[in-house]
């Protein structure tokens, strides 16, 4: 036999399209918010313990963890898809679309579920590899803070189901559908949330020289803060500080007494983080007392920094070379977003993966994105020749 022909390909995986499909176009007509995923997960896994999977449920909330042991090996893989919907209100018009009002997957995580699905009922059929796998359903993705990450490590995740190195995946928009986009250390940023309230004296507008107006000290403030990018971040670093929202009075005639303002900020290495924190805290006290007002930063650490193993990312950009060739397989460039994957990251080595999903996909978050169906096959392939390889 081969090497081509000893693991997964995708023609392996064509006689399953329909039912990939069918699964898939479910998942998205029948989209569940963060916290929320109890019909996903039950849905899924029902699905794994028919094909013969150990399944652990409600792993930190609605999370499903399924193994599946073959052989005497004593390696282990973990591969991990998330599950949850955004509150959007779809307009793709698609016959499959959302069934609940407000609700839609605009994320692709119908897309990664079904994947994972693929290569789970393929692996549990072929069993070629010698080892354990293990399969991480994971729920709140979406959250930004107390994420389903966090909340299926806190429940023993790694103790439980114990593993050598972990995978994930997201679809691309902008890149080719089948194609992969992988990058060896820092890919994702951290995503920091920044609420500041600025306290001045409120008073009529005719007679400003009475008050403390935390409008203009806002508006300074919005203003100085960009310098912090420009002047105190290496200019070889990335970092975006964003000003997301100001608000302040309810009439024109009227200073208010406070102003606040809610901003996003995002970074790619912990001393990067840890400057943007420190000079956003002082640079507002600073301006905010020069205009005779006060100001209180709170300071919410959302999601790290996602930092793939170079080791792993380079198996797997091997393993994706053999399934789509190598003009299909390029390096990811940093991407500004943020994704819980870094927790787990944290704990083992291991890599997360860019799928393209289409030159002229909708972005990401749209009211109007669709996973590129597509890429199903592909992806069931990719990870079932990740694990089959990983556990040869």
């Amino acid at each position: 036999m081969t090497r081509d022909n000893a693991f997964a390909r995708i023609s392996d995986f064509e006689p399953l399209e329909e039912q990939l499909l069918t699964t898939r176009h479910y998942l998205h007509a029948h989209p569940e918010l963060s916290f929320e995923e109890a019909d996903t997960a039950r849905f899924v896994a029902e699905k794994l313990e028919g094909w013969g999977y150990e399944v652990a449920r409600n792993v930190g909330g609605h999370g499903v963890v399924a193994r599946l042991k073959v052989g005497t090996g004593t390696k282990s893989i973990a591969i991990r898809a998330d599950m949850d919907a955004l509150p959007i209100a779809e307009e793709t018009g698609l016959a499959y679309a959302s069934k609940a009002p407000g609700k839609m997957h605009a994320c692709g995580h119908d897309g990664h579920t079904t994947m994972l699905l693929g290569a789970a009922e393929y692996l549990a059929r072929t069993r070629r590899f010698d080892g354990t796998v293990n399969l991480i359903f994971q729920p709140a993705e979406e959250a930004g803070v107390g994420s389903g990450a966090q909340a299926m490590i806190a429940d023993g995740l790694f103790e439980r189901f114990p593993c050598d190195a972990i995978f994930g995946l997201h679809n691309h928009p902008g890149a080719p559908a089948g194609s992969w986009l992988m990058r060896s250390g820092p890919l994702m940023a951290a995503a920091d949330t920044v609420k500041i309230t600025i306290t001045g004296k409120g008073g009529h507008a005719s007679r400003p020289h009475l008050t403390v107006d935390p409008v203009v000290a806002a508006c300074n403030l919005v203003v100085s803060l960009q310098s912090i990018v420009s002047r105190n971040v290496d200019p070889t670093q990335t970092a975006v500080i964003t000003v997301g929202s100001i608000h302040a009075g309810e009439a024109s005639n009227v200073i208010p007494n406070t102003a606040t303002l809610s901003l996003s900020v995002r970074s790619f290495e912990p001393g990067i983080r840890e400057i943007l924190e420190t000079r956003i805290r002082k640079l507002t006290t600073a301006v905010a007392e020069g205009h005779g007002a006060s100001a209180e930063v709170a300071y919410l650490h959302g999601y790290p920094v996602v930092v793939n193993s170079e080791e792993e990312t380079e198996f797997a950009r091997s393993v994706a070379e053999e399934l789509v060739g190598t003009d299909n397989v390029s390096t990811c460039h940093l991407i500004p977003g943020s994704e819980d994957f870094a927790y787990f990251l944290e704990h083992k080595p291991g890599s997360f993966l860019r799928l393209g999903n289409g030159m002229s996909s909708e972005i990401l978050h749209s009211s109007k994105f669709d996973f590129a169906d597509e890429n199903l096959i592909v992806g069931a392939a990719l990870w079932s020749r990740l694990t089959e390889r990983f556990l040869s």
